[in-house]
């Protein structure tokens, strides 16, 4: 495995050899670029704060060195750092800064800008001072040998004054920077550790802003079941209408008109409105059928089994069901079927419903076809996956190469209560079409 932080790549060993402790070293060196400005800044605002003016700034400081170390963090972390702050509902500074002032991730953001300004970055000079400084000044004796003539002092403390000694101290300089390489890197890891820790996203947060993508999911899938709705309304209160009054008045007028040429022409175009007539009651039916509103998902179910070009066996006891939930098991059912229909080879199939304890919607569909499915090749399985996630749904498919599938369906829900105040209603049939 691939290692993904410098405490990983130390149980390497080839650690000295890879690019990690440059990783660690330009880490804590870009550590010491960022810490003295902070402090500066920090300094000066706090001083504007003595008048109340530079809180406000403090904190923009605070967030704004925030996203700088979580980009900085991918020096010696290689899996990205969340941004923890909201997205405010409103435009404006106002709002942002209410939503800001509310977070805990802003005020851990100060903290550890107050920290990174007074301790952490002259922390970092040190460790890189002693890890490469050190060694440099060892491995750069004999330089500095030739550069005097006569002596060199090393590291202000041993004087050389001849070249085997001069190497002699290069030589334990290299020795002693791959040493130090390892409490460097580790001392990085530690820093970044640090920095993830206050930084980066806390799992109370995570599950909330996951509540809310998931939220908003739903109200999209919502929105666009409504949006279905008034397309199957307006298609059939206002285009069916009028194909309907057409289809009439050819219809009268092909018996209206004398035998010959005009006739046949009246009788061809009254033919042709009849099969679009046809052809948009079928269109209005898959956008959103009038009896899974009406009825709920049994009827519906057993309608689309009526409809299906493969015998099908039904086996469903269902009470009524949330809408989003009837609407996602009816349009994988009847995606389940129109693949049977085209892909399967099938010569039958088999549609079992059931609403069990604890409050799940279980919807099986089974054909004695040739198998082999594969979600990847188009068949719309993929988007019903999709669909199905939105409300914690599952979608398992078992399709051996030589037959049968299976397709199971999963959905958390609980029914909708009775207006008269008994249980739910269920539907219960076992029927085939031949």
């Amino acid at each position: 495995m691939t290692p993904r932080t410098p405490w990983q790549a130390l149980t390497r060993a080839r650690y000295p050899r890879t690019g990690w402790p440059w990783r660690a070293a330009g880490y804590l060196a870009t550590g010491v670029v960022t810490g003295v400005p902070a402090l500066l800044v920090l300094l000066l605002l706090v001083v504007f704060s003595l008048v109340l003016v530079g809180l406000p700034l403090l904190l923009l400081a605070g967030v704004a060195l925030g996203g700088l170390e979580r980009r900085r963090l991918r020096l010696v972390d290689l899996d990205p750092a969340a941004d923890p702050h909201r997205v405010p509902d409103a435009p404006g500074l106002a709002a942002w800064l209410r939503v800001r002032v509310r977070e805990q991730a802003t005020w851990r953001e100060l903290a550890y800008a107050v920290l990174h300004a007074t301790v952490l970055w002259p922390l970092d000079l040190i460790v890189l001072a002693v890890a490469l400084g050190l060694p440099a000044a060892l491995m750069s004796t004999p330089l500095q040998l030739a550069v005097d003539g006569q002596e060199a002092k090393v590291v202000k403390a041993y004087l050389v004054t001849s070249y085997p000694q001069a190497f002699a101290a290069a030589l334990l300089g290299a020795l002693l920077l791959v040493a130090l390489l390892y409490p460097l890197g580790a001392l990085a890891g530690a820093r970044a550790a640090l920095s993830r820790a206050l930084l980066a996203p806390r799992e109370a947060e995570l599950r909330e802003r996951i509540g809310e993508v998931t939220a908003s999911r739903a109200r999209l899938v919502d929105a666009f079941e409504a949006e279905r709705r008034r397309i199957e309304r307006d298609l059939h209160d206002g285009a069916q209408q009028r194909l309907v009054a057409l289809t009439m008045t050819l219809g009268i007028a092909r018996l209206d008109a004398p035998p010959g040429p005009l006739a046949e022409r009246i009788a061809q175009a009254h033919a042709e409105a009849g099969r679009v007539l046809t052809e948009l009651r079928e269109l209005i039916h898959g956008i959103h059928p009038q009896v899974l509103a009406d009825y709920g998902l049994a009827a519906a179910l057993t309608d689309a089994a009526d409809r299906s070009a493969v015998p099908v066996t039904t086996d469903i006891d269902l009470p009524r069901l949330p809408t989003a939930v009837e609407s996602a098991g009816y349009f994988a059912v009847c995606e389940a079927l129109a693949n049977i229909g085209r892909h399967s080879g099938a010569t039958r199939a088999r549609v079992r419903a059931r609403h069990t304890d604890p409050d799940r919607l279980t919807l099986t569909v089974e054909d004695d076809g040739r198998g082999g499915a594969d979600p990847a090749r188009g068949t719309g399985l993929t988007g019903l996956a999709d669909r199905l996630a939105v409300l914690d749904g599952t979608l398992t498919i078992i399709s051996p190469p030589d037959g049968p599938t299976v397709l199971r369906v999963e959905i958390p829900c609980r029914p909708l209560p009775d207006p008269s105040g008994s249980s739910s209603p269920r539907t219960a049939s076992s029927s085939a079409r031949a």
